[in-house]
């Protein structure tokens, strides 16, 4: 079995973005304090066995002081890392931070632009420049970290095809390794979200572009980034060759994983389980004594395969079935593969490019 990748939670930022659906929030430093000890105290009784990658998320994991980012690193496993990441918000990698980075072995930064115009930034609840940016990657670089992600967003307020030009040219003067490319989602799970379900205008509601404006500013930027020699490995994201995320890959290839805080998941190749949802929440339950762990799931054959279908055809590489498997999906995956979505070569099934644009439907229509 494949050396196991670890998450770790940093759920505070130092303002909620609008369209975030994450559980993150502007926490007080007091809470922040208690969090981390108890972060701690949960990575190190877990004894956890070597791993290859690492990966803080959040929230923003690059608002921690050095101390205390120094403080949750030592109860990691102490070795060199394959892959090590840190998201990062513009404006906040600072050589102090950078160093402190850098000494725990953080070898891959993924930074949340979303939008290299100010105008577009600001209305998404950022203050970042594409300057901002540019002076970072390359304090990041003269570190010795230089595997760089960037993160965009089509469908913010106040975004045109205009805007989106130049965060597109930003990316190419910038050239990271890495490029996630996501379309804004409507959930209630944000304020932007819910704003437009509701048919508000607060946030910018009013100001986010048509849904065929956002889907030619997602299918224009995976065009322009695949002409600029970036291979894309799945739905959102693309690479170099060699730089896709090691860690990411781990969830969509159903190889084992485990998550340390709150809304932390983990899988170890039979049973899923996750932590408390919120940090507050978190806190108070191991302040009582509680684990942090709030449900398990033993995963029969069944459910095995419909993980492998969501999260393989979100991949390129697809997913390949076994002969029992197969028999139970070709009449659907024949279906789809008339309709133009689905490609099926011997056992083996991957979305074609119109499959990836309706991957949801795609997957659950295959699964029936």
């Amino acid at each position: 079995m494949a050396l196991p990748g670890i998450y770790v939670s940093i759920p505070f930022c130092a303002q909620k973005c609008t369209y975030c659906n994450f559980r993150s929030d502007v926490y007080s430093r007091a809470l922040r304090a208690d969090y981390l000890r108890f972060l701690a105290s949960e990575v190190r009784e877990a004894a956890l066995p070597r791993a290859e990658t690492l990966y803080l998320g959040g929230g923003s994991p690059s608002l921690l002081e050095p101390d205390e980012f120094e403080t949750l690193a030592r109860a990691l496993p102490s070795h060199a890392w394959r892959e090590a990441t840190i998201e990062v918000a513009p404006g906040e990698a600072t050589p102090q931070r950078i160093a402190a980075w850098s000494r725990a072995g953080i070898n891959r930064v993924s930074f949340g632009v979303q939008s290299f115009v100010p105008e577009v930034a600001r209305a998404a609840g950022r203050k970042h420049d594409g300057e901002t940016v540019r002076a970072e990657v390359e304090r990041l670089d003269a570190a010795g970290i230089s595997n760089i992600s960037v993160d965009l967003i089509a469908g913010l307020a106040r975004q045109t095809w205009a805007s989106w030009q130049q965060s597109l040219a930003w990316l190419e003067q910038l050239g990271p390794n890495h490029v996630s490319i996501y379309m804004l989602e409507s959930d209630d799970d944000s304020r932007l979200g819910r704003e437009l379900r509701s048919g508000g205008t607060r946030y910018g509601a009013s100001e986010v572009p048509a849904e065929d404006l956002i889907l030619d500013l997602y299918l224009h930027a995976l065009e322009r980034l695949q002409d600029l020699g970036y291979e894309r490995y799945e739905v959102s994201n693309l690479a170099r060759p060699g730089a896709e995320s090691a860690h990411n890959l781990k969830y969509w290839r159903m190889e084992p994983y485990f998550g340390f805080g709150s809304d932390a998941h983990s899988f170890d190749g039979e049973h899923r389980w996750s932590n408390a949802a919120s940090a507050p929440e978190y806190v108070d339950r191991l302040n009582r004594g509680d684990p942090a762990r709030v449900s398990t799931e033993r995963l029969d054959s069944e459910r095995l395969l419909e993980d492998r279908i969501l999260t393989g055809l979100r991949t390129r590489e697809g997913v390949r079935c076994s002969a029992s498997e197969w028999e139970r999906l070709r009449a659907n995956a024949a279906a789809l593969t008339e309709r133009g979505w689905l490609v099926a070569e011997r056992r083996r099934l991957r979305l074609t490019d119109s499959g990836l644009l309706f991957a949801d439907q795609a997957i659950a229509e295959l699964l029936g």
